[in-house]
């Protein structure tokens, strides 16, 4: 640990998680935009999690380390809709942007999940009733607009290093990708997660449980279903899996079936739109998926992306006609 270390301990013997011994604060990989620690406290293990102010990718990527409380806003609130869809927080430091989750033994990730060819569309179907709930819960609340004022946040994590990052290489598609921005600026209509992504859910008995909310936000919900979609679609290139195109469709199919806030179809264009630029962007963008190495597989991907972009279609219609190979 780094020179905080001295501060977080003295803040978990403050909140009771443990005691005078000097704690095994054990580092849990995978992730790059923070520091998270598994500690075996007195009640149980615990998680440990404390923002970082530069994202370890390869190009510089900075980010303000106030996420932390977003998060933890975004899991209480999410706890409040419904106590299975989040873990428990059991300690926040906002001073030292960090704050402590309870651990939930015995869930896979289900990015593992499907990497290793286990992929249920009924799960998939799950996780996309699951965010619809809690932005059916949050649409056109005013109290929640209130608690989650990070729009420039959320510009620094997600807006310019995916949609105008890439705008930056692609002068064609430039106005289209800073469309993206102006819509998602012009549609605060719930409560946003901003990192709905396959690493980021945990294969529980009951259902998925989301995890990561740094990049909470009050925006369009368009985005969340767009930005999971993008992930297994990714993931259907990488693995030549027509499963996992099926996953996508569940999980649409699934979201759709609880917007109740607006228009589906009015919904499903702009997740549409976003999904082309986020699929773009995991090629160009600033944070590249890692495992999309192969030229090939970057080809079929930015040719799609580059069609959707100039021509949108609507989400569930843009899964319909995805591609594995060209």
């Amino acid at each position: 640990m780094d020179d905080g270390a001295a501060q977080l301990i003295e803040a978990l013997r403050g909140a009771a998680l443990i005691g005078a011994e000097p704690p095994d604060l054990v580092p849990l990989t995978g992730g790059v935009s923070c520091d998270v620690w598994k500690l075996e406290t007195p009640s149980g293990p615990v998680v440990v999690k404390r923002p970082l102010p530069q994202l370890r990718v390869v190009a510089l990527w900075e980010a303000p380390v106030e996420r932390g409380t977003a998060e933890v806003r975004w899991l209480r609130r999410a706890q409040g809709i419904d106590p299975a869809l989040v873990p428990e927080v059991l300690a926040d430091f906002p001073e030292l942007h960090a704050f402590v989750l309870r651990f939930i033994p015995g869930c896979p990730v289900w990015k593992d999940e499907l990497i290793a060819g286990r992929v249920d569309p009924a799960f998939a179907a799950m996780v996309g009733s699951g965010i619809a709930r809690v932005h059916a819960a949050t649409a056109f609340n005013r109290s929640d607009q209130a608690s989650f004022p990070n729009q420039a946040m959320f510009s620094a994590l997600r807006l310019d290093p995916f949609f105008l990052h890439a705008a930056r290489q692609d002068a064609e598609l430039a106005p289209a990708l800073h469309g993206l921005v102006h819509l998602f600026s012009d549609h605060g209509i719930a409560l946003v997660h901003g990192d709905v992504s396959p690493k980021n859910i945990l294969v529980a008995a009951q259902g998925p449980v989301f995890l990561d909310a740094e990049c909470a936000t009050w925006g369009d919900p368009a985005f969340d279903l767009a930005f999971c979609t993008t992930h297994l679609l990714l993931k259907a290139v990488w693995l030549d899996s027509e499963a996992l195109r099926d996953a996508a469709a569940a999980m649409v199919s699934a979201y759709a079936a609880g917007i109740d806030w607006e228009p589906p179809a009015d919904f499903m264009a702009r997740a549409g739109a976003y999904c082309a630029g986020l699929l773009l962007a995991r090629i160009e963008g600033k944070s590249p998926a890692p495992y999309m190495t192969d030229d090939l597989h970057k080809t079929t991907v930015r040719a799609q992306a580059r069609a959707l972009l100039l021509r949108p279609q609507p989400l569930d219609a843009l899964v319909a006609q995805w591609q594995r190979t060209l």
